[in-house]
């Protein structure tokens, strides 16, 4: 029997984070994971192995396309993707290290099983050799992630039809692959074998790829992404894929309800996530979720019951690492009696393509729809100096401010490292910086940031300088 102040179930970014802070803030803390890695999805499976194997990849990519007109003259490259992958493992295995050390260092408890709730203060600890573990606690932070989602006719069978999980595993690099679904998850593993020479095919159900995103992105995306060898069959619908032992067959309907085949070596199942809460014990406390899975939190994260809380995937909002991480933070600082807040409208978004793809605020499209009169700013990459030098010349930022007040309200880009880049745009709108003020501060030259000066000025009486 063990007591805490804290228990935290699940151990990826947005509960390894919260179990620090509460740490920090003198609570006595206990974390469960089921697997034997901390991290969760985002370390082990998720953010930190694709974005591995995106770099990897890139740099090959640049090998056999850009580094003779940088003056750099190589032969025979080869893609070794058996040690792109080890590499990838070394990364997951430093990163998870990492979140134990940070464990030990905050003296957080770690329990290693399936951890269950027995009632509002009491949870439960399956451990793989058969043994339990009851531990008392004072609250429950539900911290457990997502996994992969599909629809019928399209359950991976985790051999020719996969999950993100398992393709990033792979060790062979095929010569063609179906990719269902046009969004983040399809489009960054999509590019990772793109780039060594896989032909990719993507079937999305929407008019578009990435339906989410400011529709000047949308746009530059797909060209730049069929520049890059994708071919996309929008507005279709999966009826069903099937492993034909030595490849996949998946049958489609267009929007005209004709009937497509597409064959190729292995299919991707990247339909988005849905939260995961099986074995919680949820229904011991009443709790239930809602039409989409997600357990219901108030304001505060709290669930009905005013001791357990809520964070991640397994709630409302985006599934992004970093919403996960704001959030445990904002219950450790509740519990402490802080007054924390979170805006969510200031969330940024990415898509780790090259160029990347970021955004924060609304789109134009959002902001029309809500009747807000407003002024629109945009500059190519292509007219920076520093895109120029680095042969990176796709892409596009765009900045949209109110009409009437000039408080900027969204900015969108598509451009090296804009990953980097959108915190400049996401600090300046937590201030309700306007367009003129972001067009008033001096970037340094030559660098990618200039772009966001330009599309500032741009957007403030069509002032950009460079173009």
């Amino acid at each position: 029997m063990s007591n805490f102040d804290i228990t935290i179930i699940g151990s990826g970014p947005g509960g390894y984070v919260a179990a620090i802070r509460c740490a920090q803030l003198g609570m006595k803390t206990a974390i469960i994971e089921k697997y034997n890695t901390l991290g969760g999805t985002c370390l082990n499976v998720g953010c930190i192995p694709s974005k591995a194997l995106l770099d990897s990849s890139e740099h090959y990519h640049n090998a056999t396309h850009n580094f003779e007109e940088h003056g750099i003259d190589v032969e025979n490259v080869a893609a070794n993707i058996t040690q792109m992958v080890k590499r990838k493992n070394d990364v997951v295995s430093q990163t998870c290290d990492g979140v134990k050390f940070l464990m030990d260092k905050n003296k957080i408890e770690v329990f290693t099983g399936l951890g269950s709730i027995i009632d509002k203060n009491s949870v439960k600890v399956a451990h793989q050799d058969g043994k339990e573990t009851i531990i008392q606690t004072k609250n429950i932070l539900l911290s457990t992630g997502s996994k992969p989602n599909f629809f019928p006719g399209m359950e991976p069978d985790k051999k020719r039809i996969l999950t993100s999980t398992e393709l990033l595993n792979m060790t062979e690099i095929p010569k063609k692959m179906i990719v269902i679904g046009g969004g983040v998850i399809g489009l960054e593993l999509g590019s990772v074998f793109g780039r060594l020479g896989t032909q990719i095919e993507v079937v999305e159900f929407a008019k578009t790829i990435v339906p989410t995103m400011d529709k000047t992105m949308v746009k530059e995306l797909t060209k730049v992404l069929k520049k890059g060898g994708f071919k996309f069959h929008l507005q279709h619908k999966v009826q069903n894929v099937k492993n034909t032992g030595k490849g996949v067959k998946l049958t489609a309907l267009n929007k005209k309800n004709e009937e497509i085949t597409l064959e190729a070596d292995y299919c991707l199942v990247a339909v988005g996530r849905k939260p995961y809460t099986e074995g919680l014990g949820l229904e011991n406390i009443g709790l239930s979720t809602n039409n989409k899975g997600q357990i219901e939190v108030n304001d505060n994260l709290q669930t009905s019951i005013p001791t357990i809380f809520a964070i991640g995937d397994v709630i409302k909002g985006p599934m992004l690492a970093h919403k996960a991480e704001e959030e445990g933070v904002f219950v450790a600082e509740f519990l402490a009696g802080q007054k924390p807040h979170i805006n969510y409208n200031l969330i940024p978004g990415v898509v780790y393509t090259w160029p990347e793809v970021a955004s924060v605020g609304k789109t134009e499209d959002e902001l029309i729809s809500e009747g807000k009169e407003v002024k629109i700013g945009v500059f190519p990459i292509k007219a920076l100096g520093r895109a120029r030098a680095s042969m990176d010349i796709a892409g596009t930022i765009k900045v949209i401010a109110d009409k009437d007040t000039d408080e900027v309200l969204g900015v969108h880009m598509i451009a090296p490292r804009a990953a980097d880049l959108i915190m400049e745009a996401v600090t300046a709108m937590e201030y309700r910086a306007s367009a003129e003020d972001m067009a008033r501060i001096c970037h340094p030259h030559p660098t990618y940031s200039e772009g966001v000066k330009e599309a500032a000025l741009a957007a403030t009486e069509n002032r950009a300088l460079h173009i």
